[in-house]
């Protein structure tokens, strides 16, 4: 991902709106990338720093940004468990047949 196509994508990611391989792509960019490291810290200051001033809450945006960033991440690894799990039941299942085809045969 090139920092144009991330810096793109940060409204998506404050709003939650990335499916699971942009959501990755884009998380493996902000953590190699300075500078788009900063030009999310200040989409995310400027965009929810507005919305809670206007609700008047008392808020600390740094530490929201970072559990914004770990919901993300958490929400990676959940999703690259469940594909792992997938996987490990297709080679189960391809191995059931094969046995079952030389039984069979046999």
């Amino acid at each position: 991902m090139t920092c144009r196509e991330c810096e793109k994508q940060i409204p998506d990611f404050i709003g939650r709106k990335m499916d699971y391989l942009g959501m990755k792509r884009f998380l493996e960019h902000v953590d190699a990338c300075e500078n788009c490291q900063e030009e999310l810290v200040i989409q995310f200051l400027i965009q929810e720093g507005m919305a809670h001033l206007e609700d008047g809450d008392v808020f600390d945006l740094q530490r929201e940004l970072q559990e914004h960033l770990e919901e993300a991440r958490r929400r990676v690894r959940i999703h690259e468990g469940i594909l792992q799990m997938g996987t490990v039941f297709e080679l189960l299942a391809m191995a059931g047949v094969m046995g079952i085809v030389l039984w069979i045969l046999l």
